[in-house]
């Protein structure tokens, strides 16, 4: 048989026949997108309004730290639980009940009067919040062969960053004009948005093809592409968390994890104010200082961990060198943050924090497609509560910390050394503990 005539009668594989018309999946990527945009900016708006709410409520550094860092309480005690809950119950309904809890919340944070109910309704945040990422994760690990798993997740990373280049410049002129509460209104308006839009397109593969919306080829697709199947995990489920818990490779990613949301937290908390006192600017020039190293991040992570780690997998470069590689050496870029300890002048400021920034970026969706592949069947978003619980237990200290070390010494330079050092240890977990990249054995297998 000729080579045309071999061509012709073998069968093309779902990847090659996929049309330009299947791209359904990349609907339900946008979806998830919309909600960590979304997500972010009911989270960043507290940092804008930090000076204006602190002076109003008299509230010391520390007592700001504290206000900050409170939405994490809640969010970080419920991701191990919360990530048992989506794998037993499901995306759908679970992030349908969150997106509520979370738009309320906003609007309870514009009416509050005092401390008190501040507090409560940034509690309320964290659980409304809780689920997002483990329920991502866990739905791009159902629509998204694993091939184009990290752009997916790098799409979906991107926009929570891109929120801090929208928001904090839009947040920063509400503020400015109308008051701190009114920033807590519009990402109430935008979060009832995002509500209606996900109660009426969110589906599961599986679903959106029962309903026509999803083509049988791509359907082919995804599942021939390695998606994760819609099943539930073991019979006995909190034994299969336990499971989890014993495993290297879940410790070596927590760790490295824990080390970059320490820092992400520190600058998304704190960064407006360090300007304020570092640079004297006011809350408007800060908002608007402040996009240049989120700018920076956004094009960093759609360039290098979207764009050109999939790149070099499909070219045949060795999946987990290449995935640690961009681990580590991102995270070495993330030091760049305690650069600014060496220097007063703005220019040399940004530049420092744009490197740790874009470092930051890269390392957050690398690390974020990596539980999607060594996660046993039906657990991702077990496995993923477990590394993000683990990340924001630390990770809610960097508020904290950040705002008991600036009361003491008047300036931020301490916390900029203790992010060095926390980013410092996470590369070592991601070189010496997390190990090879390669699906986690289950139970039964082990």
């Amino acid at each position: 048989m000729n080579a045309e005539a071999k061509t012709a009668t073998t069968p093309r594989s779902p990847a090659a026949t996929l049309g330009r018309g299947n791209r359904y999946r990349w609907g339900i990527g946008g979806l998830l997108a919309a909600g960590a945009f979304v997500n972010y900016i009911d989270r960043v708006n507290i940092s804008i309004a930090a000076t204006p709410l602190s002076e109003s409520l008299h509230l010391s550094p520390g007592e700001l730290g504290l206000l900050l860092s409170a939405y994490l309480w809640t969010y970080t005690v419920l991701q191990l639980p919360i990530g048992y809950l989506i794998d037993r119950i499901g995306v759908r309904w679970v992030m349908r009940v969150a997106v509520v809890l979370w738009t309320v919340s906003s609007f309870v944070t514009a009416i509050s009067g005092g401390l008190g109910l501040l507090l409560i309704s940034r509690l309320l945040l964290g659980i409304g919040e809780a689920p997002a990422w483990p329920a991502s994760w866990k739905a791009m690990g159902y629509w998204f062969p694993a091939r184009e798993r990290g752009r997916c997740i790098s799409l979906l990373d991107a926009s929570s960053r891109a929120s801090n280049v929208l928001g904090l410049p839009v947040m920063a002129y509400v503020v400015s004009v109308f008051g701190w509460q009114s920033a807590f209104v519009l990402t109430g308006v935008v979060s009832l948005a995002y509500t209606i839009a996900f109660w009426v397109i969110y589906r599961n593969p599986a679903e959106a093809r029962r309903a026509a919306k999803l083509s049988a080829a791509e359907h082919e697709y995804i599942l021939e592409g390695g998606a994760q199947q819609e099943t539930s995990p073991s019979e006995s489920p909190w034994s299969n968390v336990s499971y989890l818990l014993r495993r290297r490779k879940t410790w070596g990613l927590a760790i490295g994890y824990a080390s970059y949301v320490y820092v992400y937290y520190l600058l998304l908390s704190w960064l407006p104010s360090y300007l304020e006192k570092s640079q004297g600017m006011s809350v408007l020039s800060s908002g608007i200082y402040s996009v240049v190293p989120w700018l920076v991040a956004v094009i960093a992570e759609l360039a290098i961990a979207g764009w050109l780690m999939d790149r070099l997998i499909r070219r045949g470069f060795d999946p987990t060198k290449t995935r640690r590689a961009f681990l580590v050496l991102s995270m070495v870029g993330a030091l760049g943050v305690a650069g600014t300890v060496t220097t007063h002048d703005i220019v040399a400021v940004m530049v420092y924090l744009s490197i740790g920034a874009a470092g930051l970026a890269v390392n957050a969706p690398t690390g974020q497609s990596i539980i999607t592949l060594i996660a046993p069947r039906g657990s991702v978003a077990s496995l993923g509560g477990i590394v993000n619980g683990a990340a924001n237990l630390l990770g809610l200290t960097a508020p904290i910390v950040t705002g008991l070390v600036v009361e003491a010494t008047g300036s931020f330079a301490g916390a900029f050394v203790i992010a060095g050092i926390v980013t410092a240890i996470g590369i070592l977990s991601y070189v010496v503990v997390l190990g090879r990249i390669e699906q986690i054995p289950e139970p039964s297998q082990s």
